[in-house]
């Protein structure tokens, strides 16, 4: 019995102390963003003001979830500049109502003149895509990148190793999504209506920093149906 209330207070501390340094990283974390605010306004004191009022942004990223590739900064512009969604391997999917939802939102009601569809290096979605893994409910989410995959198949296989075959499979599958997102509706409906809308398909380099314009830049929906037709 005494083992027992021994090995139950051991649990005990570890959980407590566990939690109690959490909550120091939490606590860390407000601090960071006091500083943060407080080092804007002592050189831009209207900021949030101004912020608070309206978001008027020129871009709409699409990217993946990768804590690596957050879109403000890889672009070098403030907050307010770029509407945002991401998910796992940057997917436009015809019956993601969410995604749908942002596009929509950013056309219709924010005026977006840019869609940035952009992928990365080294995509760990892919990657498992290439390695046949199996990693449970998101497999079915990356059922549509293992058909992108069966259809490239003979090309990204004469890669030499897996990285060059990762690296590609992600240009490959960014240049699709941005293809999928020419072809839905809102967009269709936008330039029915004569908006200034353009869709890029980019590609970020998580171990350089750097963008790379995979030139899948498409302005209406006759340069849709010529890239469609004569990718």
């Amino acid at each position: 019995m005494n083992y027992r209330v021994t090995i139950l207070k051991e649990k005990f501390l570890t959980l407590n102390f566990k939690i109690g340094d959490f909550m120091k990283k939490l606590q860390y974390i407000f601090e960071k963003n006091k500083l943060w605010a407080e080092n804007i306004l002592s050189t831009q004191p209207d900021f949030f003001k101004n912020l608070a009022k309206q978001q008027n942004p020129e871009f709409l990223w699409i990217g993946c979830s990768d804590s690596r590739v957050p879109a403000n900064q890889v672009l070098d512009l403030p907050p307010g500049e770029v509407f945002v969604h991401r998910n796992v391997a940057n997917q436009v999917i015809q019956t993601d109502m969410n995604m749908l939802s942002v596009v929509q939102y950013a056309v219709e009601a924010l005026n977006i003149k840019h869609i940035i569809v952009c992928g990365h290096y080294g995509c760990g979605g892919i990657k498992a895509v290439i390695q046949n893994k199996r990693l449970g409910l998101i497999d079915n989410w990356l059922r549509n990148i293992k058909e992108i995959y069966l259809r490239n198949y003979d090309e990204i296989v004469s890669l030499e190793g897996i990285e060059k075959q990762v690296d590609r499979l992600c240009e490959i599958n960014t240049v699709q999504q941005a293809l999928n997102l020419a072809g839905t509706t809102v967009v269709h409906n936008a330039w029915d209506k004569g908006a200034d809308l353009t869709i890029h398909s980019w590609i970020y380099g998580i171990n350089n920093g750097l963008l790379k314009d995979l030139k899948c830049c498409i302005s209406s929906e006759n340069e849709f149906l010529e890239y469609t037709q004569n990718p």
